[in-house]
């Protein structure tokens, strides 16, 4: 069988940065399990692994374009310490989320200047190339529940 949309895909892989720093692995864990093309992973991962067979193992290195975008400098926001809760406990790296007209944003602490926070709106990948060691460890054919959520149930996938 070979992925293709709609396949539940489970995979095992090692996220390095361009320094060659591990940024994520699964080694230790269940692989991880996704429904092909149905965004639940960065586009560039996914169009290649588009065709790929169980036991197919290969590496790639994903632009930002196909990973999590270049950075936006539109999306630094200066706020006034007094608008956050427990402003006291602050620490540069912290994240949390915020409610804008497009929804919920993740947002990370970048920069702390007295009573200045700086805080981040992009993916704390964006600009990054990022470098997969991928290995295809099963596929299958997604269930009509999976389908209709769009998403995997069970090990590795979403629990209900």
């Amino acid at each position: 069988m070979k992925i293709e949309k709609d396949k539940v895909v489970m995979i095992d892989y090692k996220l390095t940065g361009e320094d060659g720093s591990v940024i994520d692995t699964s080694d230790g864990r269940e692989p991880l399990a996704y429904l092909h093309g149905n965004g639940g992973l960065i586009p560039g991962l996914e169009s290649e692994l588009e065709g790929k067979a169980v036991e197919d193992s290969f590496s790639v290195s994903i632009p930002p374009e196909k990973a999590y975008g270049t950075r936006d400098e539109s999306l630094l926001y200066v706020i006034p310490r007094k608008e956050f809760e427990m402003s006291d406990q602050l620490k540069v790296g912290m994240q949390f989320q915020a409610q804008n007209e497009s929804g919920i944003q993740l947002l990370t602490i970048s920069k702390i200047d007295g009573d200045d926070i700086t805080v981040d709106g992009n993916h704390p990948l964006a600009g990054e190339t990022l470098n997969f060691d991928v290995t295809v460890k099963e596929i299958r054919d997604a269930t009509a529940e999976e389908l209709s959520h769009g998403h995997v149930h069970g090990p590795g996938g979403h629990q209900h």
